[in-house]
């Protein structure tokens, strides 16, 4: 199936390697999903590095962190009987479910887009407190009223929540706690106020009743969330017929609110697509894409750490071209760009199809 991705011929930009560990004892399994923004005339990625450490024949170590951020390791032998070790992504130890790496946010910056490099006086971010002991994940960012709002998956054996933090000059940063409770993911915030209102999507999820549906929420002040609305579900038979989540923060067009999603299969395919919401009122989703605009179809997007993945939640805006920087196999970082105005050709307004 053709998309509608060009693809960059240095795709893939980032690879483990290319990332030192964050400690001694450690190593980088895999780079994922960037959150992405512009900051002192620099195109700048924050990376998603998942670490472990190195496993040995016959045991499971799974990493975790404590209260302080520091690292502990769970040693439990391949042949315990309270072990389940079948999905390389989790743990599932004495009926409580572990991650088989831990993930922090690493900051690279880019003079053309292309080749990312590391500024040793920006710091990473790492999970701090029981609600973040595995990890923080898949950061959105948006800037809005002169600050950046970053969005994250906090994790913790309480489950997978959001977290929020804000800075200006991305050396300090201000913690302000859950913005969601568990289950939920996929938080993106809109860059500009509607109707007096803040807005964001999320994905709260449930593993019994009902499924994994991107809702919008509004907001006073960016720390309150209610008027939680479902407004985009998976479709049966399609190619995001088992979960959908938000990308990065809406576009806005003439047309309306235009957000770039991922979509999923039972098989674990992610493909990318998009919607329309209206300008006035988000919650009304005016068109979505039947066919996807991004299909996994390059080796480095079908082979990694788990394969038939095209993931993204961190894009640049230039005029009609969108420059998506998008995890791939979920173990790589590549970048791919669209023109706006062909996504926008391909939306269906029918409403059988929304």
């Amino acid at each position: 199936m053709k998309d509608l991705a060009s693809r960059f011929p240095q795709n893939p930009l980032l690879l483990p390697k290319d990332v030192s560990p964050s400690a001694e004892g450690l190593q980088v399994i895999c780079l994922l999903n960037p959150g992405v923004f512009r900051f002192e005339g620099k195109t700048w990625l924050l990376v998603r590095v998942a670490e472990s450490v190195k496993q040995v024949e016959d045991w499971a170590f799974i990493p975790t962190l404590n209260d302080e951020g520091k690292l502990e390791i769970l040693e439990v032998p391949l042949n315990d009987p309270d072990l389940i070790a079948t999905d390389p992504r989790i743990f599932n130890y004495k009926g409580l479910d572990y991650l088989s790496t831990v993930s922090h946010l690493r900051l690279m910056s880019s003079k053309d887009g292309v080749n990312f490099t590391e500024e040793e006086e920006y710091p990473g971010l790492f999970g701090t407190g029981k609600l973040e002991r595995y990890g923080i994940e898949d950061c959105r960012v948006t800037f809005l009223e002169e600050q950046y709002l970053l969005t994250y998956t906090a994790v913790s054996d309480s489950g997978v929540a959001v977290g929020l933090r804000t800075t200006r000059d991305w050396k300090i940063f201000e913690r302000k706690g859950l913005m969601l409770p568990p289950h939920n993911k996929d938080v993106c915030i809109f860059e500009e106020k509607i109707n007096g209102k803040y807005y964001a999507l999320h994905r709260p999820s449930s593993k019994d009743l009902g499924g994994n549906y991107i809702w919008l929420a509004e907001s006073p002040d960016l720390l309150h969330w209610g008027n939680h609305k479902c407004i985009v579900k998976t479709r049966a038979g399609l190619w995001d017929s088992a979960r959908v989540g938000a990308g990065a923060a809406p576009i806005k067009t003439e047309q309306g609110w235009l957000e770039i999603y991922h979509g999923a299969t039972a098989e674990n395919r992610y493909c990318l697509g998009a919607f329309l919401m209206d300008l006035d009122n988000p919650s009304i989703v005016k068109a979505r894409t039947v066919e996807p605009i991004m299909v996994p179809t390059e080796t480095y997007e079908l082979s990694g750490f788990f394969g038939f993945v095209v993931f993204t939640n961190g894009h640049i805006v230039d005029g009609d071209q969108l420059t998506i920087y998008y995890g791939a196999a979920d173990e790589f970082v590549c970048g791919a760009t669209f023109s706006i105005s062909e996504i926008m050709s391909t939306l269906d307004y029918t409403s059988s199809n929304l």
